[in-house]
């Protein structure tokens, strides 16, 4: 997903199982992102197969350095991650844990990039656990989290059976929470010196 102007939302999350709920919910919002002027990376699923993180280790996969290079490019970043036993799922994090390259940058982390939070469980539960998680993480980042949060429960008919997204409340989320990306991104720039 990509188009030529405006900020640059990258998102990242899914699961590895293809057209997950997380994935769908993640594609929809990016391209909510590109209808509303933005451009968009797309990192879901196997693009998040990386090695574990390991601080002491310099080497970085192909797959590693072009993900800590779309992040240090980004202006804002969305992040969807399943609800696995109340917790984001090891996949997300292990991606997210390399963020820590970008430790030593102009820009620390994230520092003031607006961070918009998606999360899937079979229950109201983990999913709202979940959301806090991630909201949690874009601070220790330094990342600014959008004040709207999608919290999806993957019970309740989201989908059609052809992936399509029926329930109006969550498009409407998903639509808003890119909607504060953006707006979030251009406040940003606004205010910086």
């Amino acid at each position: 997903m990509t188009s030529n102007t405006g900020p640059l939302v990258v998102g990242l999350g899914g699961t590895l199982r293809a057209g997950s709920s997380t994935e769908k919910a993640l594609r929809y919002c990016l391209s909510a992102v590109e209808a509303q002027g933005g451009r968009t990376k797309l990192y879901a699923g196997p693009d998040l197969e990386l090695p574990m993180y390991a601080p002491h280790e310099l080497e970085r996969t192909p797959g590693a350095v072009e993900l800590v290079e779309s992040l240090r490019a980004a202006d804002a970043v969305v992040v969807a991650s399943p609800g696995y036993h109340g917790a984001i799922s090891g996949l997300v994090k292990n991606a997210l844990d390399y963020i820590e390259d970008l430790r030593e940058d102009p820009r620390v982390y994230l520092d003031n990039t607006p961070w918009g939070c998606i999360t899937c469980a079979y229950g109201w539960q983990a999913a709202v656990g979940t959301l806090g998680q991630l909201r949690g993480i874009g601070h220790a980042l330094r990342a600014w989290p959008t004040p709207l949060g999608v919290a999806i429960n993957s019970a309740d008919p989201v989908w059609d059976e052809r992936g399509e997204l029926v329930d109006g409340s969550v498009r409407n989320q998903l639509e808003l929470l890119a909607n504060q990306l953006l707006t979030f991104t251009i406040e940003r720039r606004t205010l910086s010196p």
